[in-house]
Protein backbone atom coordinates (compact mmCIF):
# COMPACT_ATOMS: atom_id res chain seq x y z
CA UNK A 1 0.00 0.00 0.00
CA UNK A 2 1.37 3.40 -0.97
CA UNK A 3 1.99 6.07 1.62
CA UNK A 4 0.61 9.56 1.70
CA UNK A 5 3.18 12.18 0.69
CA UNK A 6 4.84 14.08 3.55
CA UNK A 7 4.46 17.85 3.30
CA UNK A 8 2.41 17.75 0.11
CA UNK A 9 2.08 21.12 -1.68
CA UNK A 10 -1.38 22.66 -1.12
CA UNK A 11 -1.82 23.45 -4.83
CA UNK A 12 -1.29 19.82 -5.81
CA UNK A 13 -3.67 18.57 -3.11
CA UNK A 14 -6.33 21.08 -4.22
CA UNK A 15 -6.00 20.00 -7.85
CA UNK A 16 -6.42 16.37 -6.82
CA UNK A 17 -9.50 17.15 -4.73
CA UNK A 18 -10.98 19.28 -7.52
CA UNK A 19 -10.53 16.43 -9.98
CA UNK A 20 -12.44 14.25 -7.47
CA UNK A 21 -15.39 16.66 -7.72
CA UNK A 22 -14.77 19.12 -4.87
CA UNK A 23 -14.88 22.90 -5.29
CA UNK A 24 -13.82 25.68 -2.92
CA UNK A 25 -16.62 27.46 -1.07
CA UNK A 26 -14.61 29.61 1.33
CA UNK A 27 -10.90 30.34 1.83
CA UNK A 28 -9.68 31.90 5.09
CA UNK A 29 -7.71 30.17 7.87
CA UNK A 30 -9.20 26.93 6.58
CA UNK A 31 -10.44 25.91 3.16
CA UNK A 32 -14.07 24.84 2.98
CA UNK A 33 -14.86 22.60 0.04
CA UNK A 34 -17.94 20.74 -1.10
CA UNK A 35 -18.85 18.00 -3.57
CA UNK A 36 -22.31 17.43 -5.01
CA UNK A 37 -23.17 13.72 -5.05
CA UNK A 38 -25.34 11.93 -7.60
CA UNK A 39 -28.10 11.30 -5.02
CA UNK A 40 -28.52 15.04 -4.40
CA UNK A 41 -26.55 15.18 -1.15
CA UNK A 42 -23.39 17.20 -0.61
CA UNK A 43 -20.11 16.09 0.97
CA UNK A 44 -18.37 18.84 2.98
CA UNK A 45 -14.61 19.00 3.46
CA UNK A 46 -12.50 21.29 5.64
CA UNK A 47 -8.71 21.49 5.50
CA UNK A 48 -6.09 23.89 6.84
CA UNK A 49 -4.94 26.70 4.56
CA UNK A 50 -1.22 25.94 4.92
CA UNK A 51 1.42 25.96 2.14
CA UNK A 52 2.03 22.24 2.71
CA UNK A 53 -0.27 19.51 4.02
CA UNK A 54 1.08 16.75 6.30
CA UNK A 55 0.44 13.06 5.63
CA UNK A 56 -1.63 12.68 8.81
CA UNK A 57 -3.85 15.58 7.71
CA UNK A 58 -4.29 14.00 4.27
CA UNK A 59 -5.49 10.79 5.96
CA UNK A 60 -8.07 12.78 7.93
CA UNK A 61 -9.17 14.65 4.80
CA UNK A 62 -9.74 11.38 2.93
CA UNK A 63 -11.62 9.84 5.86
CA UNK A 64 -13.77 12.95 6.30
CA UNK A 65 -14.70 13.09 2.63
CA UNK A 66 -15.12 9.34 2.03
CA UNK A 67 -12.23 9.05 -0.45
CA UNK A 68 -10.19 5.86 -0.39
CA UNK A 69 -6.43 6.10 0.00
CA UNK A 70 -5.83 4.42 -3.35
CA UNK A 71 -8.24 6.72 -5.17
CA UNK A 72 -6.64 9.87 -3.74
CA UNK A 73 -3.07 8.69 -4.40
CA UNK A 74 -3.92 7.73 -7.99
CA UNK A 75 -5.35 11.19 -8.71
CA UNK A 76 -2.60 12.97 -6.71
CA UNK A 77 0.18 11.23 -8.66
CA UNK A 78 -1.30 12.49 -11.97
CA UNK A 79 -1.17 16.16 -10.89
Amino acid sequence: MSRFPHDAPKKKVLKALESLGFHIIREKEHLSMERANTDGTKTPLTMPNHPTIKASTLRIICTQSGISREEFLKVYSRQ
